[in-house]
């Protein structure tokens, strides 16, 4: 192993060329695919709920349209820019008395319908719809499905990060003749490769395994645009992986980037002290992943 992978000045260079201005890319903002994906399949019962903007007696009019057509009772969910299909209101703070309210299509009664127009009343929907501030409810849901799928583009930060990644790892190895497996377990290995790994936990999953005669690399990688906990357990986490991996002749290679580190810099410094190997996207550029996997050739 090149002994510059654990200088100092190793360090330093990792450091000074982390990635401040992030990976985002076109497909982080929104899973238009999903927005769609939730929508289609009520688009025909929130048209129908259309037909009650700007009724002055809104209260009737979401009855009749309920009633009339219970299935549009499955969109208040989404109207109100929730997941739940059964939800619990607390109405009384005071003795604590909630009210349970059931989306479910089983059996739609008088009542049950009372509630649900009750829901979207008290909750400030049926107002909206009734001076017109929401023109197009089919438009108004996409817009609030938008707003959920804001919540999937933590998991999108990470997926962006595994692709970039992937995208240095397959042209390395098809450079180089090599093969590697993307979200790889233990099953996975040996299935394609018949090497056994034991593992620390049955949950594990590798983001990328690289094998070169007979020896398997292991690397993890993640991005992180602000600091945190999660920057000190993760560098906790990957020490102990690393050395569980050592001891069965894995090679462990940690790809991370990101301005967050630049305040959480210790955990990470004690990581790389214990000789563990540690990259950024700058270095993959640098190619040092031919540092570490052909140690005696000249590597730029």
């Amino acid at each position: 192993m090149d002994s510059q992978l654990f200088a100092d000045e190793h360090f330093k260079k990792f450091i000074e060329t982390l990635n401040l201005k992030g990976i985002t890319q076109f497909d982080y903002f929104v899973n238009w695919g999903k927005v769609f994906k939730n929508i289609t399949p009520i688009e025909k019962e929130l048209n129908l709920l259309n037909t009650a903007i700007g009724k002055e007696d809104i209260e009737a009019a979401l009855f009749d349209i309920l009633k009339t057509y219970p299935k549009t009772i499955k969109t208040v969910p989404t109207l109100l820019a929730i997941r739940d299909k059964s939800i619990e209101v607390l109405i009384d703070s005071t003795a604590f008395i909630y009210k349970n309210f059931d989306f479910n299509l089983k059996e739609v009664t008088d009542e049950k319908i009372h509630d649900v127009v009750n829901l979207l009343v008290e909750s400030g929907f049926a107002e909206l719809i009734k001076t017109k501030q929401i023109k197009s409810i089919p438009d108004y849901c996409i817009g609030v499905e938008v707003g959920l799928d804001s919540n999937g583009r933590k998991n999108r930060g990470g997926t962006s990060m595994e692709k970039l990644v992937e995208s240095f790892v397959a042209i390395f190895c098809h450079e180089h003749n090599l093969a590697y497996l993307a979200q790889a377990n233990a099953k996975k290995i040996k299935d394609v490769w018949d090497m056994d790994i034991a593992v620390d936990k049955s949950s594990r999953i590798i983001d990328f395994v690289i094998k070169k005669d007979g020896q398997l690399f292991f690397i993890e990688c993640n991005f992180y645009g602000g600091g945190g906990s999660k920057l000190k357990s993760t560098a906790t986490e990957y020490i102990e992986m690393s050395r569980f991996w050592e001891a069965q002749e894995v090679t462990f290679i940690w790809v991370t980037d990101g301005k967050g580190w630049l305040t959480t810099k210790n955990p990470l410094q004690d990581y790389f002290e214990r000789n563990n190997i540690l990259l950024n996207i700058e270095m993959l550029k640098d190619d040092y992943l031919g540092k570490i996997l052909f140690p005696n050739n000249l590597i730029k």
